[in-house]
């Protein structure tokens, strides 16, 4: 794997292409893909950390101009260098979107409610994108498809990951889940990865400033734009959505969409149990989802969630 060097000197070179001096270059918090760091007061330089993710930050660059134009609130592309002439790392320098990352902030639950209320609005309107309407993304790919959850329970049972009985209230649970699903969802562009960590909030308003981070981008059903946040906040993000889109809640069709995934997933990483430590995501843990799952249907949630179960 070819490793991208953020040595001092080429962060002071790409420094002074914006003018900043080195001694205001800071580290962020980072990600998997990236090298993060704070250029003065105004801007944000992301550096990917090996060659392998360079595509990500490509396509980053075309998708957050048409999420902007969308009305989504996310931190304009600033400047964008692939061909290591200056400097010997590709990188991408963004305008900063001034806040504290979701996940950094202990919050109070109406708190938390509220900003998932708003990510929710954000995604109604990204999700107006579609191939038809933003044709010019080819660095953007089409999602193969989810899982199947009925061969996946049937592995874990063979694998001995769970029992029988186990297997059959799973299957059942698909089942009745899958009569809510719709039988050819829509491809719309999805963040992919609409997470804590990528909501930066203003800890002065509690307000949510931006969505960053668009490296997971694709086209896909957009339910599986909500599979990242814990499900404690997919109510009030569902209503976000609903009010932005003027989609009714007659229905228990959306949850049992979000449902699926979140369920899937729980599933898949059960199979999966290597802990990842040090990672910020909450589902890095092997048992976060499933935990997720058990703290939302013990906390009495709201109409329709618990028909669901």
């Amino acid at each position: 794997m070819v490793e991208y060097e953020t040595d001092d000197d080429t962060l002071a070179a790409i420094a002074r292409l914006h003018g900043i001096t080195f001694e205001q270059v800071r580290p962020l918090p980072q990600g998997v893909a990236n090298h993060v760091l704070l250029l003065g007061d105004d801007l944000v330089l992301r550096i990917p950390r090996a060659k392998q993710f360079l595509p990500d930050l490509v396509k980053e660059v075309a998708v957050i101009p048409a999420a902007r134009h969308a009305g989504v609130r996310t931190p304009e592309v600033v400047a964008f260098d692939d061909s290591c002439s200056v400097v010997d790392v590709p990188y991408m320098v963004l305008a900063r979107a001034h806040g504290v990352d979701l996940a950094g902030l202990d919050l109070p639950p109406a708190t938390t409610d509220r900003v998932a209320h708003q990510a929710g609005r954000e995604l109604a309107r990204l999700h107006r994108l579609s191939p038809a309407t933003a044709p010019d993304l080819p660095a953007v790919p089409v999602e193969d498809g989810s899982a199947d959850p009925w061969a996946l329970v049937d592995h874990l049972l063979v694998a001995g990951w769970i029992d029988a009985e186990a297997a059959r209230w799973l299957t059942g649970w698909f089942d009745r889940l899958a009569a809510h699903l719709p039988a050819d969802p829509p491809l719309v562009l999805v963040h992919g990865d609409l997470a804590p960590q990528n909501l930066l909030v203003s800890p002065a308003t509690a307000q949510l400033s931006a969505i960053v981070d668009w490296g997971d981008a694709q086209w896909a059903d957009p339910a599986a734009d909500f599979a990242k946040m814990p499900l404690t906040s997919i109510p009030a993000m569902l209503d976000g959505y609903r009010q932005e889109s003027g989609e009714g809640a007659s229905a228990p069709t959306w949850e049992a969409r979000v449902l699926w995934f979140h369920l899937t997933w729980a599933l898949g990483r059960l199979a999966d149990p290597v802990p990842h430590p040090g990672e910020r995501h909450w589902t890095a843990p092997p048992a976060g989802r499933l935990l997720g799952l058990l703290r939302f249907f013990a906390s009495t949630p709201p109409a329709p969630w618990a028909e669901l179960a």
